[in-house]
């Protein structure tokens, strides 16, 4: 493995970074304390610091030589709503937030490259570090779109990273074209006419109206996708009532559907409309669906997905990164930013094993031992992009 040596050499103080800021998650456009620090940084390397990007965001740009091309990289900064389960020392003080999907990390690496690259200014050209706010469904990465990340901030590509649990340390995974799922997030909201637990004939019940709802969502994935295409509808929460003996006026069904075409997310939404409506009617109630779409499906550019592959390789060896990795049906609203810009998104290995703990879980950790791997990366990106030697 060829560690960017500076890189490893301030391991210790990546480690300190990261955990301080495990020990203080913040969720989705929350993330003042981590933007501080983190715009505190950039600025001691010698970075022009940008804040309230897409409100909490954070971007640092640097400038080297009079090159006329600029690259982008791109880290999350929020937490989960989770209650932490570890009992190290730096878990979360803040109870009911945790770093669960590692932005932790991923913001720790992306402060290793700035580090680096502000120290050697080995590169011709302007470098944009985008530290971005709410992704975990919140629309942080939309929010910079519209907030002119590209117009303020102008790149040729931009490059995003994310751990994988169950993947070894020392691997890449990245496929070009569609690697991640778009996806949806819904509310069904049920009225029927509330009446004594006892006296059921006198009311509408909205919970039996619910669990006939939930059924007939399946059939849509089921009866509506081809079989060689791929989707995902699932309910996840179904809330009613609050007493044994009372028959509720409302109820709710929640969930989220995930796919990797456009009009497929549309099919969803449509027959999801129909069979909700349909079925409340049928039993004497009413429903409204409201469907949101805050994770377009995630695209990577061909050229540039060969590109950090490339650079992957010069560090672990061609072996170690696997150019056609699994399509994912988790989401990543990066997908807003590859969406306006050519660029791409690799997985980085976070561990195999029996210890590999899956992202969204109390008992999740990022591993340490990664980030001066990330972090080199990152800056390797820049030094073979920005160069005199004509670009990709």
């Amino acid at each position: 493995m060829q560690l960017i040596p500076d890189i490893a050499s301030f391991h210790g103080d990546l480690i300190d970074w990261r955990r301080d800021i495990h020990a203080h998650p913040e969720l989705g456009f929350e993330e003042r304390r981590t933007s501080d620090l983190v715009a505190e940084k950039l600025a001691a390397f010698g970075c022009e610091v940008h804040r309230g990007v897409g409100r909490t965001g954070v971007v640092g740009r640097l400038k080297a030589g009079t090159g006329p091309r600029a690259i982008s990289l791109r880290a999350d900064m929020d937490a989960l709503p989770i209650l932490e389960a570890n009992r190290f020392d730096y878990r979360s003080r803040n109870d009911g937030r945790m770093h669960a999907c590692g932005h932790d990390g991923h913001t720790t690496m992306l402060l290793g490259a700035a580090r680096y690259l502000a120290a050697t200014m080995r590169f011709d050209g302007t470098v944009n570090f985008v530290f971005q706010p709410a992704e975990e469904g919140l629309g942080g990465g939309e929010a910079m779109v519209k907030d002119g990340l590209f117009e303020r901030f102008p790149c040729d590509a931009i490059f995003g990273m994310h751990n994988r649990p169950g993947l070894a340390v020392g691997k890449f995974a990245i496929r070009p074209g569609p690697m991640m799922a778009g996806g949806a997030f819904f509310d069904i909201a049920i009225t029927g006419r509330g009446a004594h637990g006892a006296r059921p004939e006198s009311g509408i019940d909205p919970v039996v109206v619910a669990a006939h709802i939930t059924t007939a969502l399946q059939t849509i994935v089921a009866r509506n996708v081809r079989p060689i295409d791929t989707a995902v509808l699932s309910v996840t929460q179904i809330h009613a009532g609050d007493a044994y003996n009372v028959i509720p006026e409302r109820a709710v069904i929640r969930g989220t559907a995930r796919c990797f075409v456009t009009d497929t997310m549309e099919m969803i939404r449509t027959n999801m409309e129909r069979i909700a409506r349909g079925v409340a009617e049928g039993l004497g109630a009413q429903a409204t669906l409201d469907f949101r779409y805050p994770f377009l499906p995630l695209v990577n550019e061909p050229g540039e997905t060969q590109f950090i592959a490339d650079a992957a390789s010069e560090i672990v060896g061609e072996t170690n990164v696997n150019r056609n990795g699994p399509l994912s049906m988790a989401s990543e609203d990066f997908s807003f930013m590859l969406a306006r810009c050519p660029g791409a998104y690799i997985q980085i290995g976070n561990g195999d094993g029996a210890a590999a703990c899956e992202v969204h879980n109390p008992g999740y950790d990022f591993n340490d031992e990664i980030l001066p791997l990330g972090a080199s990366l990152f800056a390797r990106l820049v030094e073979r992009r920005l160069t005199d030697r004509a670009g990709v």
